[in-house]
């Protein structure tokens, strides 16, 4: 598949941009008393995990004997930001088959990746929920709002300090050493593959497709607390301007579960959060908030799709 970054994009791919600019952090002057959980741990950087949260990768496509496939292997790729990040290209898994069909002939499973993705997942998902409903129980009128996320991308691996990526054998892919690299997903993929899930997918599963709505989510630092992040939901107006919707306090991962799919040209993670609803903001810290968002101008050039005057 092809990888086009957000600030190369041209604006009808604008939709399928990621929402959210991750370096774009405007300053928010006002000191704004946002506490953050206790119980929340920060592992990584402004990404939030709960004390009890379960992370879990494994790989759909894999031979009789749980290996992968000889035509499985590493392939660098060049991502313009992570480079200058990480000093290197990340790599990711690549199929040499042509196409999808060669690749069932190759490998004659008898279950489907969904049920071999179901069978993986549902121990994981059902203890996250029981823990999660447990904890809402006893929160009593704070306002918590628990989200399933299933996001599609190609996840991209990266070295560390235990295990750099020109030690890493391309060719013979294993499994001990992909859980050893740091691993992320890249989210921006073609504008067909959304028309696909909402000509294709939609109505396959029985549901009604209302509308599609272009929504921002601008991340803000509160300089009080370091380890909140305070998000502002944002839809789209007919003028083109950003309208705030919704303000709440960063996600809490409650449940990471990574799926490669090694027969497909896209990934899968399946996301448990949570985040809470900030209903004590003052009218001054609410106007300060609009006054920010209003002033927002929308760009396609630039990453996230935003940029301020």
């Amino acid at each position: 598949m092809a990888y086009i970054p957000p600030h190369k994009r041209h604006s009808k791919d604008v939709r399928t941009a990621s929402p959210i600019p991750e370096t774009l952090h405007p300053q928010f002057q006002r000191n704004m008393n946002l506490r953050a959980s206790t119980s929340r741990k920060n592992k990584s950087g402004k990404i939030v995990y709960a004390d009890h949260a379960i992370s879990k990768w494994f790989a759909v496509g894999l031979d009789d004997d749980g290996q992968f496939p000889p035509y499985i292997h590493l392939e660098p790729i060049s991502l313009e930001y992570v480079e200058r990040k990480i000093g290197e290209k990340p790599l990711v898994l690549v199929n040499s088959i042509v196409t999808e069909e060669d690749s069932k002939l190759v490998r004659n499973c008898s279950r489907s990746p969904w049920e071999i993705i179901a069978e993986n997942v549902q121990q994981e998902l059902l203890s996250s929920f029981e823990i999660l409903r447990n904890e809402m129980d006893d929160q009593g009128s704070e306002k918590v709002k628990p989200t399933l996320v299933a996001r599609l991308g190609k996840f991209i691996f990266q070295g560390n300090h235990s295990m750099g990526l020109e030690s890493v054998n391309k060719m013979q892919v294993e499994e001990a050493i992909l859980r050893q690299l740091n691993r992320s997903l890249y989210t921006d993929i073609p504008s067909s593959y959304m028309e696909n899930i909402i000509d294709g997918v939609v109505p396959a599963i029985g549901i009604d497709f209302l509308e599609e709505k272009d929504v921002y989510t601008v991340k803000l630092s509160d300089n009080t607390r370091p380890d909140a992040t305070v998000l502002c939901k944002c839809i789209v107006l007919e003028n083109k301007k950003l309208h705030l919707q919704k303000v709440k306090l960063n996600h809490v991962r409650q449940l990471v579960i990574d799926v490669s799919c090694l027969d497909k040209n896209l990934d899968l993670r399946l996301m448990l959060c949570t985040s809470r609803i900030l209903t004590a903001l003052t009218d001054e810290e609410m106007n300060s908030l609009r006054d920010l968002i209003n002033s927002a101008v929308l760009d396609s050039d630039m990453k996230g799709g935003l940029r301020w005057p």
